[in-house]
């Protein structure tokens, strides 16, 4: 019974694509970055979470706690939900922040999952402004690109090859 409920869930999935692409492309491009991020968060030792290239910069440890915090505030206001930062801020070690991250993954999973095109042109606030709900989903796609940016030098600095640098298999 199990096996037959995958394979209609499996098989539902390319006819859900098809009728709402846009949600699907935006929820591909979210599968990407936020394995990236997570990969990258996990790779590097919790010794360099305090780790700053310059003064003036994040932490490691504080880049991976605003990425947490930049997925609750963005997918949030998708949701229409408010989200208030704190991550960054009150979590230190590698294991609250990458716990911190898996479930701010968790909480766009969902709002991800739910997109369908006929919603995407809804109107939503996000940082003071009106923006469609699938602006701000590409938002949290732009944004979390950004940031694994930063992770990638952070990496490299350390000698760590990125998850995206890795050998494919």
């Amino acid at each position: 019974m199990t096996a037959r409920l995958f394979l209609a869930a499996a098989l539902a999935l390319p006819a859900l694509a098809q009728d709402n692409p846009l949600s699907a492309d935006a929820k591909a491009m979210w599968t990407g970055i936020k394995n990236n991020n997570l990969k990258a968060a996990e790779k590097m030792p919790e010794a360099e979470y305090g780790f700053k290239p310059a003064p003036e910069v994040r932490s490691y440890g504080q880049l991976v706690g605003h990425i947490a915090d930049g997925n609750r505030l963005i997918c949030g206001a998708a949701k229409g939900e408010a989200y208030t930062p704190s991550i960054e801020k009150t979590k230190t070690t590698k294991a609250d922040l990458v716990e911190a991250l898996k479930e701010s993954i968790a909480y766009c999973d969902a709002v991800y999952d739910a997109m369908t095109d006929s919603q995407a042109a809804n109107k939503i606030k996000l940082f003071g402004r009106e923006r469609s709900k699938l602006t701000a989903l590409f938002t949290n796609v732009s944004h979390d690109n950004e940031h694994y940016g930063n992770q990638v030098t952070y990496l490299r600095i350390k000698g760590i090859v990125p998850p995206s640098s890795e050998p494919r298999r």
